[in-house]
């Protein structure tokens, strides 16, 4: 795995610095997939988008989309792949490369090493299923028959940051739900119940309680 370009991405953004082409190119293409991960987010879904680039073309776009479609292998990448095959008319793509928000997984890292994409440049890193070196790296292992480059870390901030915003925003939104239903249960106990514990002996003990007691044990007898 190359190591994440953050530090490089931030120097060579200085106002006194012009920005490498190759980095300005990624950046680019980072930004379209970028534009996908929005539209998954819209859709509800995990905010992670992907494109396809052939002969400096975006040829296919992909977000993530297995909710909706009820499919756990509709991430962006797979997305992205199938509407490469389409577009070129074969499922082995070796000049293309991929871009996308997120560190592939294990499915999507074997369909890129299957599909025979070139090179793939991811933003964010996923610490608890990333195949391209986070949790494993199926793109080093020498043996296989295909061999994709990798690039990640560009646009790291804004892709980790789309996702955190993303998973912040369900659990308040969660933990609304929850306080919602408890106050809601609350209401409807106090609906059920006297307004006071002491209510309900007055009103319905009292008569039954004047009669019933002696008058000569009454404090003012």
């Amino acid at each position: 795995m190359t190591e994440p370009t953050l530090p490089l991405e931030a120097s060579l953004e200085s106002p006194d610095l012009p920005m490498d082409p190759a980095l300005a190119r990624d950046r680019r293409y980072m930004q379209a997939a970028l534009d996908e991960a929005r539209l998954a987010e819209a859709a509800g879904e995990v905010p992670v988008g992907a494109v396809v680039v052939w002969n400096d073309t975006i040829i296919a776009r992909g977000h993530n989309l297995p909710i909706r479609s009820v499919d756990p292998s509709a991430h962006a990448e797979m997305q992205a792949l199938r509407a490469a095959a389409r577009v070129i008319g074969n499922y082995r793509m070796p000049e293309c490369e991929l871009y996308v928000t997120l560190e592939p997984c294990v499915m999507c890292s074997g369909a890129i090493l299957h599909a025979r994409i070139r090179h793939v440049v991811f933003g964010a890193t996923d610490p608890k299923t990333g195949a391209a070196g986070s949790v494993l790296n199926l793109f080093g292992e020498a043996q296989l028959n295909h061999q994709t480059t990798i690039a990640g870390g560009v646009m790291a901030d804004e892709c980790s940051r789309m996702l955190k915003d993303f998973f912040g925003g369900r659990r308040r939104a969660q933990k609304a739900a929850q306080k919602a239903e408890q106050e809601a249960a609350q209401d409807a106990g106090a609906s059920d119940a006297p307004a006071c514990a002491h209510c309900a002996h007055c009103d319905t003990g009292a008569t039954t309680a004047s009669t019933d007691t002696d008058p000569s044990q009454s404090p003012d007898a």
